[in-house]
C-alpha cells in the first residue's frame, strides 16, 4: 500500500502536474476542509486535557518519539541525528515542542495529517487516565511527532462522525472526472493506506454495481469512459511496441546491469544512422539509377559464393558501387516528358553524399551534447537509490512475465548504486603507488608496442599485396594472348581476401593479448578499467584504419593504371565491403565459438561454474571500426549501409544469444551513468571525423577515373557541382548567387574549418554549463548537509541549558520517593 501512494506522488512530481481547483472540484475541497476544521475544533479542546499532566505528557512524547524513531521514521540530516546518539534519549518536552514547530517539521502537512499521526499515542495517554472508557477506532500513525492531544467521545458518535465525512469525500470524489479523482487523491494530505482505500472505494462504488442498477445516461457515459481507457492503453502498448528490441533491452539490464546494456543501445544508435544514411542514398541516387539501368558491354564469370564473399565479378557491375553510375541527365522514357524532366546524376551523387554527411555531423553533434547534459547531472548515489527504491516501480505493469523482468531491472539497478555507495577508495602508501604506476607504465609501454607492431605489419603486407597485383598485371599483359584458366581466376579472387583476413585476425586477437596484459593492472573500479581497454583497442583500429586510408588514396588512386583498374573507386568499394564482411565473419566466430568452447572448457574442465564476462571494450571498439568504414565506403559503394544494416540486425540476435547462453553478470555491480556519452563521443571523433577528413580529401584532391564513374572527365568530384551552378547562373541570371554560394561556402576550406569550430565551441560550452551547475548543486547539498549538522549541534546545547534550568518537578519527586519506599 504505502508503495502504491508513493508511487503516485512521484508520478505527480515526474509529470509535473499542477494541481488547480476548477469548478467540478469544489466539492471534495469543500468536503475534506470541513473534514479538518472539525477534527481542529476537536483539537483544541483536547491540549487543555493533555496541559493538566505534563509530567505525564513528558514521558509519553519521548516514548513516543523514541518508538517513531525506532519504527523507521529516522530524521535526516535537518538536524535531529541518528537513532544511536546519546543525547536524543534525554529530549525534554520543551524540545519536542520546538522539533514539532520547526519549519521543516511542518512544509507540506496539514491539520488532518497531524491529527491522524498521533492520534493512536493520545488514545495511549486518555486510556491510562480514563480506563473506564471503551477504544475508539484508531487511524494509521504518520512518519514525524507532534505534541497534540485529544479529548474522549463516544465511540458510536465519533465512528458516525467520521463515517458520514468520508462518504461525502467518497461521493465528491466520484462526481470527478479520472484525471481529475486522480490529481485530488495525490494532493489530499493523508498517509498512504487511506489514500489508497479512498481510491478503491471511489472506484469500487462506481464500477461495481450491475448495468441494471446505472441509469442510461451513466451507463453511457460509463461505457464510452471505458471505451476511450482501454483505446488508450492499447495505443500505449503499441507505441512500447513500436520501441526496437525494448523488451529485450530491459531483460539485458536486468541480468546484466547498465554496463553491458549500453553495448546494445549503442548498437541501436548504430543502426539508427545507417537506416538515415540508407534512406538519402537510396532515395537520390540508387533509386533513380535502378530506374535507367545504363548499357554494360562487359560480361564477366559468375563465382556466386566467392564473389560474396569478395564482392568482385558479378557484383562489381551492380548498383553496389560507385562504376555503376552514369554522368549523364537521366529522363524519362516518355517523350512528352522528357522536355520537361531530367535528373542530374553528378549533381545528385555529390549533393547526396555531402548533404548526408552534413546531417549526420549535426546528429551526431546533437546527441552528444544532450548526451553529456544528461550523464554529467548531479545525481549521488544516495539519492538514485533512495529514489530507485520507492519512485521506480511501474503499477501499470500487470503481466506476470513484465512484472518479473522489471522487477530484475531494478534488482540489478539497485545491486549497481548500493555497490557504488559502499565503495571506497583505498589508500596506499608511497611504495604501492610507485609500484602501481610501474606496472600500469610497463602495460601500457607493452600496449603501444604491440599497436607499432601491427600497424608496420599491415603497412608492409599492403604494400607486398599492392606489388603482387602490379607483377600479375605486367605477366598479364605479357601474355595477353593466352587466356587466364578458371583455376587462376579463382586463384586471384581468392588473394583479394588476404588483407581483410590479415586486418581482421589483427582485430580479434590482439584485444585478447590487450586482456592478459591488463590482468597485471590494479583499478578502482571496473568502468575505469573498461575506459582504459577502449582506449588502447581504439589506439589499434585508428593506427590500423590509418594504414589503410594510405594504402586505398596513395597507392590504388594515385597510379591505378599500375595494377590495371580502369575504375580505381569501384576497388576501393569491393575493399571495404570485403572488409565489413570478414569483420562480421570473424566476429560471428568469435562469438559462437570462442565464447562458447570457453564456456565448455571452464565448466568442463576446470570444474568452475564461472563464465565469461562480456568484454565491453573490444565489442563497442568492433562496432565502431565497423561503421567507419561504412562511412568511408558511402562514396564508393552507395549501397554499402544496407550491408552494414543487415550486419548490425543480426549481430543484434547474436550477441544477445551467445550473452544469454555464454556469459555471466560482472562480479562486482558497477553503474554505466556515462558510458553511453563516452560511446558518442569516440564515435563522433575518431570514426566521423576521421572518415569525413576522407570522404572530403577524395572529393576535393583525388581526380575520378575517366572510364567510369558519374564524375568521369572532371578534375576533381567538386567541380561537378561548380559546373552546375555556372549553368544555373548562365541559364537564369537571377540565381547567379548560387555560384558566389557554392564558390565561397562548399569549394572554400575555410567555411569548413569555422563551421567544425563552431560545433567544437557549441560542445565545449555546454559541457562548461554542466560542469558548473554540478558544481553549484554540489555546493548546495554540502551546504544542506552542514545545516543539518548545524541544527543538530544547537538542539543538543538547547539541551544542556535547559536541563541546568529545570528546576525539579514536586510530583517528579514525590514519585520518586514513593518509588524508593517501595522498593
Amino acid at each position: 500500500m504505502a508503495a502504491h501512494g508513493a508511487n503516485m506522488d512521484a508520478d505527480a512530481f515526474f509529470m509535473g502536474d499542477t494541481l488547480e481547483s476548477p469548478a467540478d472540484e469544489e466539492g471534495v475541497h469543500d468536503s475534506f476542509c470541513q473534514l479538518i476544521q472539525e477534527q481542529s475544533q476537536d483539537l483544541n479542546s483536547y491540549k487543555e486535557a493533555i496541559e493538566m499532566s505534563p509530567v505525564e505528557i513528558e514521558e509519553e512524547s519521548r516514548d513516543d518519539f523514541l518508538d517513531l524513531r525506532g519504527s523507521g521514521n529516522s530524521v535526516g540530516a535537518d538536524g535531529c541525528g541518528s537513532p544511536t546518539d546519546p543525547f536524543v534519549e534525554r529530549w525534554s518536552s520543551d524540545t519536542l515542542k520546538v522539533l514539532s514547530s520547526m519549519p521543516s517539521r511542518t512544509i507540506g502537512r496539514s491539520q488532518g495529517a497531524i491529527l491522524s499521526q498521533c492520534y493512536n499515542r493520545t488514545m495511549q495517554l486518555c486510556r491510562r487516565r480514563q480506563s473506564q472508557r471503551p477504544a475508539i477506532h484508531s487511524f494509521s500513525r504518520s512518519g514525524r511527532p507532534s505534541i497534540c492531544g485529544y479529548r474522549m467521545q463516544t465511540d458510536s458518535a465519533r465512528f458516525e462522525a467520521e463515517e458520514s465525512k468520508r462518504d461525502r469525500l467518497i461521493n465528491n470524489l466520484q462526481n470527478l472526472s479520472v484525471g481529475d479523482r486522480e490529481r485530488m487523491l495525490k494532493a489530499i494530505p493523508l498517509n498512504l493506506a487511506e489514500k489508497r482505500e479512498l481510491r478503491r472505494l471511489a472506484y469500487t462504488t462506481i464500477y461495481s454495481p450491475s448495468l441494471s442498477e446505472i441509469p442510461c445516461c451513466s451507463q453511457f457515459k460509463y461505457n464510452i469512459i471505458i471505451t476511450l481507457r482501454n483505446g488508450w492503453y492499447s495505443w500505449l502498448s503499441f507505441i512500447s511496441a513500436l520501441q526496437l528490441w525494448q523488451t529485450a533491452l530491459k531483460r539485458v539490464s536486468g541480468r546484466f546491469g547498465t554496463g553491458v546494456l549500453s553495448y546494445f543501445v549503442f548498437l541501436r544508435t548504430l543502426l539508427f544512422f545507417n537506416v538515415f544514411l540508407l534512406l538519402v542514398t537510396g532515395v537520390f541516387v540508387v533509386v533513380p539509377q535502378a530506374v535507367q539501368a545504363p548499357v554494360l558491354n562487359e560480361t564477366s564469370t559468375v563465382h556466386f559464393g566467392l564473389e560474396l564473399l569478395t564482392g568482385a565479378g558479378y557484383f562489381s557491375k551492380s548498383l553496389l558501387y560507385y562504376g555503376y553510375y552514369s554522368n549523364t541527365l537521366l529522363k524519362p522514357s516518355n517523350q512528352t516528358w522528357s522536355s520537361h524532366l531530367s535528373y542530374n546524376m553528378p549533381v545528385a551523387y555529390f549533393f547526396t553524399i555531402g548533404l548526408a554527411f552534413f546531417i549526420t555531423c549535426i546528429i551526431l553533434v546533437y546527441s552528444m551534447s544532450q548526451s553529456f547534459g544528461q550523464s554529467f547531472r548531479v545525481d549521488r548515489s544516495k539519492g538514485l537509490l533512495t529514489i530507485k527504491v520507492f519512485c521506480s516501480w511501474d503499477f501499470k505493469v500487470i503481466k506476470k512475465s513484465s512484472v518479473k523482468l522489471q522487477s530484475e531491472n531494478i534488482s540489478t539497478q539497485l545491486k549497481e548504486l548500493v555497490a557504488e555507495v559502499n565503495r571506497k577508495k583505498v589508500k596506499w602508501s608511497w611504495l604501492q603507488c610507485l609500484t602501481t604506476v610501474s606496472v600500469q607504465a610497463l602495460a601500457w609501454l607493452i600496449c603501444v608496442g604491440t599497436t607499432i607492431t601491427c600497424a608496420l605489419a599491415v603497412f608492409y603486407f599492403s604494400e607486398y599485396m599492392h606489388k603482387d597485383l602490379q607483377n600479375r598485371v605486367r605477366s598479364k599483359s605479357n601474355s595477353s594472348q593466352t587466356p587466364e584458366s578458371s583455376d587462376g581466376l579463382l586463384l586471384k579472387e581468392a588473394s583479394l581476401l588476404a588483407l581483410p583476413t590479415v586486418v581482421s585476425s589483427i582485430n580479434l586477437f590482439v584485444p585478447g593479448f590487450f586482456n592478459t596484459v591488463a590482468w597485471m593492472e590494479e583499478y578502482d573500479s571496473p568502468s575505469k578499467r573498461n575506459y582504459v581497454a577502449i582506449f588502447r583497442n581504439l589506439m589499434l583500429k585508428v593506427s590500423v584504419l590509418g594504414v589503410l586510408c594510405f594504402h586505398w588514396l596513395g597507392r590504388v588512386a594515385d597510379q591505378p593504371d599500375s595494377v590495371g583498374l580502369q575504375c580505381w573507386e569501384s576497388f576501393v568499394g569491393q575493399e571495404l565491403y570485403r572488409f565489413l564482411l570478414m569483420d562480421f565473419i570473424f566476429t560471428m566466430l568469435d562469438t559462437l565459438i570462442g565464447e562458447f568452447l570457453w564456456r565448455l572448457f571452464t565448466q568442463k574442465v576446470l570444474k568452475k561454474k564461472r563464465k565469461p564476462v562480456f568484454d565491453i571494450a573490444r565489442n563497442v571498439l568492433e562496432l565502431i571500426y565497423g561503421q567507419t568504414l561504412a562511412w568511408l565506403g558511402v562514396l564508393f559503394a552507395p549501397v554499402l549501409p544496407a550491408v552494414q544494416v543487415i550486419k548490425l540486425l543480426l549481430l543484434f540476435y547474436l550477441k544477445k544469444m551467445s550473452l544469454m547462453m555464454n556469459c555471466q553478470a560482472p562480479r562486482k555491480p558497477w553503474r554505466a551513468s556515462q558510458m553511453t556519452t563516452f560511446f558518442i563521443t569516440l564515435l563522433c571523433f575518431p570514426s566521423f571525423l576521421g572518415a569525413s577528413v576522407s570522404v572530403t580529401y577524395t572529393m576535393w584532391t583525388i581526380k575520378p577515373s575517366g572510364s567510369c564513374g558519374p564524375f568521369r572527365g572532371l578534375n576533381t568530384m567538386f567541380q561537378a557541382g561548380k559546373s552546375w551552378m555556372k549553368d544555373l547562373a548562365d541559364t537564369n541570371p537571377r540565381l547567379s548567387w548560387l555560384r558566389w554560394a557554392h564558390t565561397y561556402l562548399v569549394e572554400n576550406p575555410l567555411f569548413l574549418f569555422l563551421a567544425a569550430g563552431v560545433f567544437l565551441i557549441v560542445i565545449y560550452f555546454h559541457s562548461q554549463v554542466v560542469d558548473g551547475q554540478r558544481k553549484i548543486v554540489e555546493l548546495l547539498q554540502e551546504q544542506i548537509e552542514n545545516e543539518g549538522e548545524d541544527k543538530k549541534f544547537l538542539i543538543m546545547r538547547l539541551q544542556e541549558i535547559h536541563e541546568r534550568r529545570r528546576p525539579t518537578s514536586p510530583r517528579r519527586t514525590r514519585t520518586m520517593s514513593e518509588e524508593s519506599s517501595f522498593s
